[in-house]
């Protein structure tokens, strides 16, 4: 199965020195760049996260605090993974809920203002659940016929990714138009399609603190959290413009911060 690709499609993976979306930082980012003619591009980086790597994630990982200690900060590589990802739609496993919003994170402390809202996020872990409903080794077994052990070391992003790539495709093959009897399990090979099929919420910010909702007919952007839950954003500003400054000084995530100011500006200019 080629990808029918209108742009370049980045198919990434990060290890990370843990979950929290504002304390966690990137120890390693792998991606596979696919171009509409078909040719490939591979990169792999170890990334020095300044912070200590926990012996529970080296255990997961494979990556200790020698293996980073020399290699480039991201603010040092994020000018490159800038150009890598620019002008591109983005491919990961559960990419939409970690992998991108911790990207996103990244690419802020270091300075870029990198724009996910012009890429097509397409998540091979959503259209799995949506499908079948298992994590990567049981997509990989499910969709490539072998045991992702037999082929891979486990958590490790560069390993990872191609698995990711590999289920991807198979998945493209297994429910393309005319491939089963069952009408319902059916994907476009378009990324559009993919990239609607893969989203599960209605966020706007990645860290879900602000939403979309239908407020007296129009698509608005809503708080989803604290005194102002479910009130419009460029509501509260105006009424609560302490609000604003609250959240920007608050422990709040650099893109929800974005996110915020972005409306805030859009409305000041009405």
């Amino acid at each position: 199965m080629k990808l029918n690709l209108t742009k370049p499609l980045v198919v990434f993976d990060l290890e990370t020195t843990g979950l929290d979306l504002v304390k966690d930082r990137v120890i390693q980012l792998s991606y596979i760049k696919v171009y509409p003619d078909g040719h490939e591009e591979r990169g792999n980086e170890l990334i020095n996260p300044e912070k200590n790597i926990e012996p529970i994630i080296t255990q997961l990982t494979g990556i200790t605090n020698d293996d980073v200690k020399d290699k480039p900060t991201f603010k040092q590589l994020a000018a490159k993974i800038n150009e890598v990802f620019s002008g591109s739609d983005i491919a990961g496993f559960n990419s939409n809920y970690f992998d991108v919003p911790l990207l996103a994170e990244e690419f802020l402390r270091a300075g870029v203002d990198f724009d996910f809202s012009k890429c097509r996020l397409i998540d091979a872990c959503t259209i799995f659940k949506k499908m079948e409903r298992r994590n990567l080794a049981a997509a990989y077994k499910f969709y490539c016929g072998r045991k992702m052990e037999d082929d891979f070391e486990a958590h490790r992003a560069d390993q990872d990714t191609e698995a990711t790539y590999r289920v991807l495709m198979s998945q493209l093959d297994k429910y393309a138009p005319g491939a089963n009897e069952d009408a319902e399990k059916v994907l476009e090979n378009d990324m559009q399609a993919l990239a609607d099929f893969s989203k599960q919420n209605d966020n706007v910010d990645f860290a879900g603190r602000i939403v979309w909702q239908e407020v007296n007919g129009k698509r608005t952007e809503v708080f989803n959290f604290g005194k102002h839950k479910g009130l419009p954003v460029a509501d509260v500003l105006r009424m609560d413009p302490g609000y604003y400054s609250w959240i920007l000084g608050g422990d709040f995530t650099y893109n929800t911060k974005q996110v915020l100011t972005r409306i805030r500006l859009r409305e000041a200019q009405k």
